[in-house]
């Protein structure tokens, strides 16, 4: 299928899953003159099958670990009633949330999931990964490649000692991708700084467990800082959600926030670079207002390899029969046309 996008800064051409050069026929022509046409978000960080779960957590905690320990016996019954949705409707309930806020492309940080190879409306990045250094069995990172890991995710002693206890081990370089990284000051900020890591930034979630979130000293500190939801487990809502969360610091500005959904999260995580040029993958958003001011409900097209996922009523009614063929979804007081089978024929 072709389908032309007429947007307020540009035009772009999609055929199959590509991006095209706009020249010859269409069967689809969008138009949005209210909306910017930009390439899908990243998501740095996430665990698609616990959104369904809600927050889970009382007061703050002095790291991570303790959190773990505290709701498995606090919520142990919410916590086992939610184990027995089905595994794939847990994991659509997170990519669901991700596409409604413009998300085309997500770090699940856990295992990878056979249902990511059947017809999953999100793209997944493949990256390895391990839970954290209390947490994982054994540490061995692929050589070459980037890895996640929950690092310094706490506000204690405990957590402060990772990033030492990480280079002592030879697992501080430029392939690690650490996420949260809260504890992470005073001198370990140069410690990190050096090693060349990047660090995925996840606010709303930090806040939630702890109080605090990464140091302005660290995020200031001109290492790559990567954006992420986390679960609703513990964050506040979606990637959006987190944008307004670390514009509100005051610390990243509206460019490099843009860049930490955009090309630094993509050159750190080894994808392509998000561009809307011919040739690169049509992975795509309609959005409303400027990225660093939107929301959800600013999103009005969510296309994922050429693919529309997620659509307002009037874009939607812009499909053709395409339209006819994709379901009314409701994610809270939101409700949008999604397109839950394969790819177009």
């Amino acid at each position: 299928m072709r389908i032309l996008i007429n947007a307020r800064n540009r035009t772009v051409a999609v055929e199959g899953n590509r991006i095209v050069a706009d020249g010859g026929r269409f069967d689809l022509v969008i138009d949005c003159p209210h909306a910017e046409v930009r390439p899908g978000l990243i998501n740095g960080h996430d665990h698609l099958h616990r959104n369904h779960y809600g927050r889970l957590g009382i007061g703050t905690y002095p790291n991570a670990y303790r959190w773990a320990e505290d709701i498995q016996t606090r919520f142990r019954r919410r916590i086992a009633k939610h184990r027995r949705v089905p595994r794939r409707a847990a994991l659509l309930s997170g990519a669901w949330k991700n596409l409604f806020a413009g998300v085309t492309t997500v770090v699940h940080h856990d295992p990878w999931e056979s249902d990511f190879d059947r017809d999953f409306p999100l793209r997944v990045a493949r990256i390895s990964s391990a839970d954290s250094l209390g947490m994982a069995e054994s540490i061995q990172p692929p050589p070459d490649e980037p890895f996640c890991l929950h690092v310094a995710e706490g506000i204690d002693g405990a957590a402060a000692r990772e990033v030492g206890i990480l280079d002592d081990r030879g697992l501080l370089n430029d392939r690690l991708i650490a996420v949260h990284g809260v504890a992470v000051d005073g001198g370990a900020i140069n410690q990190f700084c050096r090693s060349g890591a990047a660090l995925v930034w996840c606010p709303t979630s930090n806040e939630f467990l702890f109080g605090r979130t990464a140091s302005g000293g660290l995020l200031d500190s001109g290492c790559d800082v990567i954006l992420g939801s986390d679960s609703r487990l513990t964050g506040r809502g979606d990637l959006l959600d987190e944008l307004h969360a670390a514009r509100a610091y005051r610390i990243l500005d509206d460019a490099r926030l843009a860049d930490a959904v955009g090309r630094t999260s993509a050159r750190r995580l080894g994808l392509q670079e998000p561009s809307l040029e011919p040739g690169n993958e049509a992975d795509l958003i309609l959005i409303e207002r400027p990225l660093a001011e939107a929301s959800a409900d600013d999103v009005a097209l969510t296309m994922v390899a050429g693919v529309p996922r997620v659509a307002k009523p009037s874009t939607a009614s812009q499909l053709g029969e395409l339209a006819d063929r994709g379901l009314a979804m409701r994610r809270g007081r939101r409700v949008r046309w999604t397109y839950q089978q394969g790819r177009i024929e």
